[in-house]
């Protein structure tokens, strides 16, 4: 599920939107019924809809400052932070990847060769995805 498509259901739970409701204001906003036929522009347009329905979207900043990895990881760490600033996606994401992958709660606290894993990874989904490197 894309970002987008996770903000709705995001702001779908948080309107407390039953499923009629939920498909009639996907019907009304993009002329779909399912959030998985939408496009990136239709997205958009929901997203609009829920907002002015009341959703206010919050702005992704945690509180407090990331941990500061050690000296000599600090340049794959830059990397892995540089690869998802070219996707759009948050650090939250390789927070994610770390557990998912190797059972680390932060990427800042990977070893080198698991941050070496992660790189690879966006590098593939960079280049499945179409984006340049």
């Amino acid at each position: 599920m894309s970002n987008g498509k996770t903000k709705i259901q995001i702001a779908r739970r948080q309107l407390g939107l039953d499923d009629h409701t939920y498909r009639a204001i996907l019907k009304r906003s993009a002329g779909v019924e399912s959030s998985k036929d939408l496009t990136p522009r239709q997205v958009g347009r929901v997203l609009a809809e829920f907002e002015r329905l009341g959703w206010q979207p919050s702005s992704g900043k945690t509180t407090g400052r990331s941990p500061k990895p050690r000296a000599d990881l600090e340049s794959l760490v830059g990397k892995v932070k540089a690869q998802l600033a070219a996707a759009g996606r948050p650090v939250a994401y390789a927070d994610a990847m770390a557990l998912r992958m190797y059972q680390v709660q932060r990427l800042e606290w990977c070893s080198a060769e698991q941050l070496r894993g992660i790189v690879a990874a966006l590098a593939y989904d960079a280049k499945r995805h179409g984006r340049l490197l």
